[in-house]
């Protein structure tokens, strides 16, 4: 198949080297959305079985197609995709009016997570931490922060692991109380070095709660400011530990702890400190710029629970947002607990956000139509409406239920399942149609009221599993104002 790709000036050199020697159009106009049915003719391309224009054109091109007698079809929304497009023509039919990167989502999101382990695995860092990369142009990495780690019991701990390796963290803080005894610090570090194979960072600026969390086995530092460094340089230096950097205490600059650390020879990982919004969060933001600057290949700490826990607002947005921001100034890690409720999930947010980045700044795009996203609730395209039809019944509100003679249900969520419990037997499971189905077959439900009554509620507790919310029967999943 002979196939031309059109595109404008602007996006000249990108469709070139995307396409990798295929035959390209270069039209009268920079910004190839732009481009027009009767701009394709007055070009007259001829000998093609296939022209490709920009997805993000809402034109009619069918005058252009039948003009020129050859099929004229949307390509990708940007140009960077259009070598995948045509890799891929075999597998589909393009449309005239549906961009190719929405018919290809599925096969863009496999091959895109493969380009990413290529990305991730061909790497420079800084240094590695347990395997894992650090800096250099290395994915951002998620450090998930447990709280008060030496609170929990080993069975919390272990679950509180394990759903942050699930999350997708590439590795576990462990948040130490100020009045945890030194022997817990390292009774907790030993065990949650046996629950996972992650690093495991301390998390303390006393003194002698790090020492203990290093003899136990820790495989990174936080904090070292100017008044624990000389105690406890020595030992990091002697077990190769990368640290992280804080300023002070009092006015002691985090310049001048980088230094002392670096002139002891210790991995240094520089934390300048995010501030919350509205206090100090835009100059913060430039004294990650200005040290960046400064120390040119330091790996960046960036505190994105600094803002989140401090904002009410729902975290996918916010997350992927102060993604983008420690991307631009040169941020390695993103750390973040998930103390609170609103911030549940947080984890897993951050390390779709840090791939999104990685792929886009690969790619030199936005971080948007990467073949993933964040978009929970909001919708990236919408659905044309149906016709609605002249004639209809308004619906009642004021129907009175009779109660089922095989029963009634109690419907709730725990432990990651949707339970259905009935007097006879309980029913668990993930969705709506898999619970309703088997209480149809067990003969459970005799009325039409009661199993729509179960299927709208069942579908309520599925749709709250999914958004991480509570779920309480015959109560709103969300509220007027969400």
């Amino acid at each position: 198949m002979k196939v031309l790709a059109v595109t404008g000036r602007s996006a000249e050199k990108l469709v070139n080297e995307s396409v990798k020697g295929a035959d390209v159009l270069v039209l009268d106009v920079d910004i190839a959305a732009f481009i027009t049915p009767e701009m394709v003719i007055n070009a007259a391309p001829n000998g093609y079985d296939l022209i490709i224009i920009p997805g993000a054109i809402t034109s009619d091109f069918r005058k252009a197609e039948e003009a020129l007698s050859t099929k004229i079809r949307l390509g990708p929304k940007h140009a960077a995709d259009l070598g995948f497009v045509l890799k891929h023509l075999d597998k589909t039919e393009l449309s005239p009016s549906i961009p190719a990167c929405t018919l290809l989502e599925e096969i863009i999101r496999k091959e895109t997570g493969a380009f990413l382990a290529k990305i991730e695995n061909e790497s420079d860092p800084e240094f590695y931490i347990q395997g894992i990369k650090i800096g250099g142009n290395s994915r951002m990495k998620v450090l998930a922060e447990i709280v008060d780690a030496t609170k929990l019991s080993p069975e919390k701990l272990s679950l509180k692991i394990d759903y942050y390796q699930r999350a997708g963290a590439d590795m576990i803080d462990l948040g130490i109380p100020l009045d945890a005894h030194p022997k817990d610090v390292a009774f907790v570090v030993e065990a949650a070095k046996r629950i996972t194979n992650l690093p495991v960072s301390i998390d303390s600026i006393q003194t002698a709660q790090i020492f203990e969390g290093i003899n136990a086995g820790a495989d990174m530092v936080l904090s070292l400011n100017g008044n624990n460094l000389p105690c406890l340089g020595e030992i990091i230096v002697q077990r190769n530990l990368p640290s992280v950097i804080i300023p002070g205490p009092g006015s002691i600059s985090l310049e001048k702890n980088i230094i002392e650390a670096q002139n002891l020879g210790i991995k240094v990982i520089a934390d300048p400190v995010l501030d919350p919004l509205l206090f100090g969060f835009a100059k913060s933001l430039q004294r990650y710029i200005n040290f960046n600057e400064k120390f040119p290949g330091v790996p960046i700490f960036f505190g994105v629970g600094n803002v989140t826990e401090l904002l009410d607002a729902d975290t996918q947005g916010a997350n992927a947002l102060l993604a983008s921001l420690a991307t631009e100034i040169g941020a390695s890690i993103l750390f973040t607990p998930e103390f609170s409720s609103k911030t549940r999930g947080s984890v897993r947010e951050l390390r779709i956000a840090s791939e999104m980045m990685l792929l886009a700044s690969r790619r030199k795009t936005p971080p948007k139509d990467l073949g993933f996203d964040l978009l929970v609730l909001k919708e990236k395209r919408r659905r044309p409406e149906e016709t609605i039809k002249d004639e209809y019944i308004e619906a009642k509100v004021d129907h009175i239920y009779t109660i089922d003679p095989a029963g009634g249900f109690r419907i709730i969520v725990a432990e990651g399942k949707i339970w259905a419990i009935h007097n006879i037997i309980n029913i668990v499971g993930s969705n709506a149609r898999d619970l309703l189905n088997t209480i149809v077959e067990l003969g459970l439900v005799t009325r039409l009221d009661h199993a729509g009554y179960l299927g709208r509620e069942l579908q309520k507790a599925e749709l709250a599993l999914r958004l991480g919310r509570s779920y309480s029967q015959d109560e709103p999943l969300l509220s007027e104002k969400s």
